[in-house]
């Protein structure tokens, strides 16, 4: 019997994304987000710190024998979405400006939600994963 335990303290949660493109991703998650490259494995993969985060990008693949029936394949629809990154700003409308002038591609300009209490908006990597600037207004 074990007694081992989970979670092990501080240990980092790493969050995979599957891309399409390692280049092009590796180039906006350096020159957009600004994310530090950690390191990379043989052209397919790349692991980035960012926002205290680790962000592990791998290439499309299918099953192997630790994951049998499960392929690794970017968003098939960027528009239908099952998970997002949200990061909490000052000013949103800034960190747009900031984004855009480093190539970052909106789907629109901040906008205020109902009831006034954020301003956000959204943009995608190059494999269409989503991403959200939201500036909490008390």
């Amino acid at each position: 019997m074990s007694d081992a335990t989970f979670p092990e303290p501080n240990a980092p949660l790493t969050h995979i994304l599957v891309v399409s493109d390692i280049e092009a991703s590796k180039r906006f998650y350096s020159g957009v987000l600004g994310a530090s490259l950690f390191r990379e494995y043989g052209g397919t993969s790349a692991v980035y710190e960012f926002l205290g985060c680790w962000l592990l990008l791998v290439t499309p693949g299918g099953p192997t024998p630790d994951k049998p029936s499960t392929s690794m394949a970017p968003p098939r629809d960027p528009d239908n979405v099952s998970a997002a990154f949200t990061i909490r700003v000052t000013d949103c409308a800034a960190v747009y400006d900031a984004l855009v002038a480093r190539g970052a591609v909106f789907l629109t300009p901040p906008h205020t939600s109902e009831g006034g209490h954020e301003i956000r908006c959204f943009f995608r990597d190059p494999a269409g994963h989503l991403f959200e600037i939201s500036q909490y207004n008390a």
